[in-house]
């Protein structure tokens, strides 16, 4: 692969011209269809086969006028103080509200206050439910706009009018603020390479890619149901990996050219050798991402492989686009360095190699140190709680999240989310099922309140709605769902009546048990990926072993400090993160899949040169230090711009969004800097020669991968040796 990558290298650096021509016809393609083609975002998150998904297809087939999977908005109008919703200002005020929604697009059917007596108990507020024909993400700007001008009158009359429900629900989009994780990559690229042109590469570069991955995408909406953070996350992830990988190979051709080499010749080395590292550290991502379509959750699995082919996106412009683009620049990328200090000479270097000695001379206070540290801030993941995201996690000036509030403090918190129960009568008909079933589900613990039956014209189906005494995301209302559905086994024996829990909420909760259920065997698949990956790379069972089990200790962490800001509440108002409840249900299978390919660059990059050393006669300690000191710079480069690009998003309006950019920077900067630049140099220590113990059996089985190209140096540095020197 090194040899092929050379070429490739040069080729590309030779026909520069052509190279960027077809990028940039592809970017230019790509940005026009999706400008023309592209199609709605779902703000959906439903998973074929659970319960709630079955009965919302049985209601589509035989209770279409109950619009049951359409989109819902919750329109509550409050009275001004000294006057109630029952006085006749506000009984128009009401009726003005009503009205507007009946007339706007979409909208199925809409719930008088009146006639349901969803009116508070002081008078003071009013509840009104509109049902949409469509889902949440087919509502247009247009539809929701209308919904949301539906009390604009009773607003000038003084009445405040919230809105709450997935029909209110905007697209998540990223703003202006997530522009500062690139500006600060953009200072970290300046110091490390001290140079404005090397600098700029790799964000150009990296920008370009993520373009084109973000185009594709939005052009892929059109043809295809995506759920509205998959191109978020693509962003986030292709912007930085897009950026460390051209760090990778933008640094190594620096060095050729510091060789003395000329610049297409340091081109294609630079693509040969740390091009290799790229494609591995690629493919590990891009694997890690796409196997998350293997845990049978579609939207997840299309958010894993949209980011996993921009990743993919990544790697191949840093293999063509960036060689050609230094074809460009020339031997300009060296330049004259920025004097940042009175002492241009490389302080990371000398810095790294002393804190590797550091390590090395005190590994087992230091090591003990890392560890007790990793499990004091994993401890909180132990009260992880699982969900997603609703009204009340909305941000705290929205409407979504003051609807929500008024209307906890007047129904009830469970009125913000009614289960739907769904009584299939068959061919009987019988109406002793149905009073069975209300008469069951009404003596339940946590029940508030059971509407009547409403039936289909046929009368084999009815459907009814329960209303909790607990909120949405709470622990109560998931057992209040699992007695109601338990109810279903005795109503079929002595009716022949059969009954599904379905809604907004169900729905909910039955996608966060099968995430929860899918997250071990997705971890069990990844682990063992590490494992097999590594083993071939280092042909060691030791050094995989201990990056596996490091990968977990970084899982488990940042887990520990996702629950401590985002459920608990910590560091909130420093961080701006503005409402806290359940951890997202996605967050720990998409933090396991990203961070694990993250992990695995820094462990290619640092261990590799270890082994290297090794192989070359080096003593074990001294193995650890040279391999430390040459792959220190660029690492801690890789992952302050990740942490950068990832904390960007911490600013965004989206919590759901905030704590994937949390998860994601907290989770390198743990397995950056505690687990590969701490634990690892110190087992490596203890060990010695044993890290690199391998089976002779084993050894003679596994082929021989040289991701560090140490076979392609060889070759071009042997004597008389030009046959890929002129390729």
């Amino acid at each position: 692969m090194a040899t092929f990558l050379y070429r490739l290298g040069r080729l590309s650096f030779r026909r520069r011209a052509l190279v960027t021509a077809v990028w940039a016809a592809v970017l230019v393609a790509l940005g026009l269809g999706a400008l023309t083609l592209s199609g709605q975002l779902s703000d959906s998150v439903t998973i074929p086969g659970t319960e709630s998904q079955q009965a919302i297809d049985r209601l589509a087939e035989k209770f279409p006028q109950a619009s049951a999977g359409g989109a819902t908005a919750r329109v509550v109008i409050a009275a001004p103080p000294g006057h109630t919703i029952a006085d006749p200002a506000g009984r128009a005020a009401v009726e003005t509200v009503v009205s507007h929604l009946k007339a706007a697009p979409k909208v199925a059917s809409v719930v008088d206050p009146f006639q349901a007596k969803t009116i508070s108990p002081d008078g003071h507020l009013a509840l009104a439910q509109a049902s949409y024909t469509v889902k949440g993400f087919e509502l247009t700007d247009s539809d929701r706009q209308a919904l949301l001008s539906s009390g604009d009158n009773a607003k000038r009359s003084g009445y405040d009018v919230e809105y709450g429900g997935d029909a209110a629900q905007a697209i998540p989009e990223t703003g202006a603020t997530e522009g500062l994780g690139v500006a600060v990559a953009a200072v970290v690229l300046i110091i490390t390479f001290g140079s404005l042109l090397a600098a700029g590469i790799p964000l150009l570069t990296a920008l370009i890619g993520v373009g084109i991955g973000f185009a594709g995408i939005t052009l892929a909406s059109g043809f295809l149901e995506l759920n509205s953070n998959t191109p978020i996350l693509a962003l986030m992830i292709g912007l930085a990996v897009g950026i460390d990988y051209a760090l990778f190979i933008v640094s190594r051709y620096r060095h050729e050219l510091s060789l003395g080499r000329e610049p297409e010749e340091a081109a294609g080395r630079a693509a040969g050798t740390a091009g290799s590292a790229v494609v591995f550290a690629g493919l590990t991502v891009i694997i890690a991402l796409a196997g998350l379509t293997v845990v049978g959750i579609p939207f997840l699995g299309q958010m894993g492989v949209a980011a996993a082919v921009t990743v993919a996106v990544a790697v191949l412009i840093a293999l063509t686009l960036l060689p050609a683009v230094l074809g460009f620049a020339g031997p300009r990328v060296l330049g004259d360095r920025i004097r940042l200090r009175r002492k241009p000479s490389a302080p990371a270097a000398t810095h790294g190699e002393r804190w590797a000695r550091f390590v090395a001379r005190h590994r087992g206070p230091v090591l003990l140190a890392a560890l007790a540290g990793l499990v004091v801030v994993a401890l909180p993941a132990l009260g992880m709680q699982l969900g997603l995201p609703n009204d009340s996690t909305a941000p705290p000036e929205s409407t979504q999240h003051k609807a929500y509030q008024l209307v906890s403090r007047s129904f009830g918190e469970g009125a913000n989310g009614p289960l739907l129960v769904v009584i299939d009568t068959g061919v009987n008909h019988s109406p002793a099922a149905l009073k069975q079933a209300v008469a069951g589900i009404s003596t339940l613990p946590d029940v508030a309140a059971v509407t009547p039956p409403n039936v289909n014209a046929s009368g084999d189906t009815a459907l009814l709605s329960v209303i909790p005494k607990s909120g949405p995301s709470s622990q109560q209302t998931e057992d209040l769902v699992a007695a109601i559905r338990a109810q279903s086994g005795p109503l079929h024996e002595t009716t022949g009546a059969s009954l599904a829990v379905t809604g907004q909420t169900a729905a909910n909760i039955d996608v966060s048990d099968k995430l929860s259920d899918a997250m071990l065997p997705y971890l069990a698949l990844i682990v063992g990926l590490a494992f097999i990956l590594l083993m071939l790379v280092f042909r060691s069972v030791v050094v995989p072993l201990k990056a596996t089990l490091g990968f977990l200790g970084s899982v488990a962490a940042t887990f520990g400090a996702v629950v401590a800001v985002f459920q608990w509440g910590w560091l909130t108002g420093l961080l701006g993160v503005e409402s806290t409840g359940p951890i997202m249900s996605m967050l720990p299978i998409l933090l396991i899949g990203v961070l694990f390919g993250l992990a695995m660059d820094y462990q290619v990059f640092l261990v590799t040169r270890m082994r290297e050393e090794h192989v070359h006669g080096a003593d074990p300690q001294e193995a650890v230090v040279t391999g430390f000191r040459h792959g220190a710079r660029v690492v801690v480069a890789a992952a302050l711009i990740m942490i950068s690009v990832f904390a960007g998003f911490v600013l965004a309006e989206s919590t759901l969004i905030q704590s994937i950019g949390f998860a994601l920077a907290f989770g390198v900067l743990v397995d950056a800097f505690v687990i590969r630049m701490t634990i690892v140099p110190a087992v490596m220590s203890l060990l010695g020669r044993g890290a690199w113990w391998l089976p002779r059996w084993l050894d003679r089985i596994l082929p021989n991968v040289d991701v560090e190209g140490e076979g392609l140096t060889k070759q071009l540095d042997a004597p008389g040796d030009h046959e890929l020197t002129h390729a």
